[in-house]
């Protein structure tokens, strides 16, 4: 089972999902999606909680609200955090995390220690998790299905933007192809003006003009 929470002290509002318990926390490392935080109180037991980002957002510029509100959730989600005050949350990339054979359950750790962030609780609130947990949905989700059918929408976003690129760049191409025209050069490229093409820079252009177009077909 899968608790989720709703914040809405940013627009829009944002999701925050953590697993019930330890074992539940091993699907949710292995299925993330790239645009999930992951929080933990630092040095003490706690739930796995998660946020996932929306498409404005990077994992280093989470709004200072939307951070305490996290903070707060982590630290009631830990049995003796949630007793202890000045207690420091740290929050990094799912892909950032790090898990292998030798570790316990639930356990992770760090692929790169400079990419760990630290918000502060100095106590608990419980008018914020109040807020939170009345927004509290369990779920069952299949979270390998979820991480499959997200891969897949990102591949196809990025074939998309990738057609796109090469559509551009081939209109390029056939204004500057148009332009030597006029001028008179027939199929002779002016060199600064081919400079300006980014699939010249990234392309060899032997001075056939056919040829080149023929790599956008």
């Amino acid at each position: 089972m899968v608790l989720y929470f709703t914040s809405n002290v940013v627009s829009p509002p944002a999701l925050i999902y953590m697993g019930k318990d330890k074992f539940e926390n091993e699907d949710l490392i292995k299925h993330g999606f790239e645009q999930d935080v992951w929080f933990h109180v630092d040095k003490l037991s706690s739930a796995h909680v998660y946020l996932r980002l929306s498409a404005d957002q990077t994992w280093d510029n989470i709004p200072s609200a939307l951070l305490d509100d996290l903070a707060q959730l982590v630290k009631a989600n830990s049995i003796e955090g949630n007793k202890k005050n000045n207690l420091t949350i740290i929050y990094t990339p799912w892909a950032n995390l790090n898990k292998n054979g030798s570790m316990d359950v639930g356990q992770v750790s760090f692929k790169n220690n400079k990419q760990v962030k630290r918000v502060y609780a100095a106590e608990r609130i419980n008018e914020v998790v109040n807020r939170l947990n009345k927004t509290k949905v369990e779920k069952f989700p299949d979270l390998a299905q979820e991480k499959a059918d997200h891969d897949r929408k990102m591949r196809q976003q990025q074939r998309q933007r990738e057609q796109e690129q090469k559509e551009q760049d081939f209109q390029q191409v056939q204004a500057l192809k148009q332009k030597a025209s006029d001028r008179g050069y027939g199929s002779i490229f002016d060199s600064e003006e081919m400079k300006g093409s980014s699939n010249y820079r990234n392309m060899d252009y032997d001075g056939d003009v056919d040829a080149f177009e023929e790599d956008f077909m």
